[in-house]
């Protein structure tokens, strides 16, 4: 199927990239870092994403942890909005084998299953934890004058 570009209105000199009638929508609604909207919700949510893997391999470092316990903690330090968006990331991680599970009893209520980082999961945490330092301190550079 073959998209056909609409009348912009602006002519070809003004504007090199001619876009779709539903493109401006969907840029609208999605705010990317490559397009800054002015929305911080959204800007904080994509930046979220980006940092929440590493985040939850480093919380689980610390000590063993279960699921709801987990929400609690990111949710508190603001990098959590849902825990609809934490057991998917959970079950990547498992298949990725940067976690395991395993089941305890809980005193007050049914078991509960208890993420342990792995050895491939405390490498990948060190990793990310050095590349996001360079890259801190490389976007610390460029837009420290505007911050």
């Amino acid at each position: 199927m073959r998209r056909r570009a609409c009348r912009a209105e602006t002519t070809r000199a003004q504007d090199p990239w001619p876009r779709l009638p539903h493109t401006e929508q969907i840029l609208a609604e999605r705010a990317t870092l490559w397009r800054m909207e002015p929305d911080a919700v959204h800007l904080v949510g994509q930046l979220r994403r980006g940092a929440l893997e590493p985040c939850v391999l480093a919380v689980i470092a610390q000590q063993p942890t279960y699921g709801l316990d987990l929400a609690r903690t990111l949710s508190e330090r603001g990098l959590l909005e849902s825990e609809g968006t934490l057991y998917p990331l959970l079950s990547r991680l498992r298949k990725r084998n940067l976690v395991t599970t395993a089941w305890q009893e809980s005193p007050s209520g049914p078991p509960r299953r208890y993420y342990h980082i792995t050895p491939a999961g405390k490498t990948g945490l060190a990793t990310f934890t050095q590349e996001w330092g360079r890259f801190r301190q490389a976007v610390d550079l460029v837009i420290g004058d505007h911050a």
